[in-house]
């Protein structure tokens, strides 16, 4: 019974979690009430396995737990950066190389 309460409980706090996602008045507080609502998702996953009698909900909770943990510093970074490769916009990645360097041990032609 009290394990019942304990999931009624947090599907209110997701109904919150969700119309803070939905009200935010910026991208971070949306990001945190999405990120919020994926642990709370996280909560009543291993709570129905408890209720249900199935350990193995909780192998599926710790997964969710980790893609909930990528996933929200995939969309922080991609709102950062605008692209979610190696390095930042305007930083230099592996292999590239600006217009008019070379790379040492290369001899350039000099203009005449």
């Amino acid at each position: 019974m009290m394990l019942a309460a304990a999931t009624a409980g947090l599907m209110v706090a997701m109904l919150i979690a969700l119309a803070r996602a939905i009200a935010g008045p910026s991208l971070y507080d949306r990001v945190l009430a999405v990120n919020s609502f994926g642990t709370k998702i996280v909560l009543l996953i291993a709570a129905m396995g408890f209720l249900s009698g199935r350990p193995d909900f909780l192998d599926i909770a710790v997964l969710y737990a980790l893609v909930n943990f990528i996933g929200t510093l995939a969309v922080l970074k991609f709102f950062r950066y605008r692209h979610l490769g190696v390095g930042a916009v305007g930083e230099r990645g592996v292999g590239e190389q600006r217009v008019g360097e070379h790379r040492v041990g290369e001899h350039r032609a000099e203009p005449r």
